[in-house]
């Protein structure tokens, strides 16, 4: 008998009857929760824009640091930095990563306008720190983020 047997006196889950129950169950959750989230469109489709604009601001200042130690002999340092992709932990943000290995910096921008830097920390390890910044404050996001991407640095290439 396979792991996935059919136990004897429980009836086979791929009948029509279950089949039909829980496609109607999850599409009165998707109408519910649909819903719910309409409400939130534009400020997480302002929270995207904002997520690819602060992207685009760190993959140049990473290029800047690859091109940096390529010059000084250290071509094998290189810094990842991920596309911005809906938050795996909150629907209503936008995230994206800057990594080397283990060691993990998050960027996430969310919708509600607050910019939170997650980080640097070893994958498998707990998450932290966490630094949050209003969007609008473009001093202390300049100021943070620059502090953020140099402590993902250090610690990537530390040996």
């Amino acid at each position: 008998m396979g792991l996935c047997a059919t136990i004897p006196g429980v009836a086979n889950p791929t009948t029509d009857s279950v089949a039909g129950a829980l496609r109607s169950r999850l599409a009165a959750l998707g109408t519910e929760i649909g819903t719910r989230e309409a409400g939130h469109t534009e400020s997480l489709a302002r929270a995207r824009e904002t997520a690819q604009a602060l992207h685009g601001a760190v993959v140049e200042a990473v290029d800047a640091f690859h091109d940096s130690v390529r010059a000084a002999g250290a071509p094998h340092l290189q810094i990842e930095v991920s596309e911005p992709e809906l938050d795996q932990k909150h629907v209503r943000a936008m995230e994206f990563e800057v990594r080397r290995g283990r060691t993990v910096g998050i960027l996430t921008v969310k919708a509600r306008g607050e910019v939170t830097l997650v980080g640097p920390f070893r994958r498998g390890k707990n998450e932290g720190p966490c630094r949050s910044i209003a969007v609008d404050d473009e001093a202390e996001l300049q100021s943070a983020l620059g502090e953020f991407l140099g402590q993902v640095v250090e610690e990537a290439s530390a040996p």
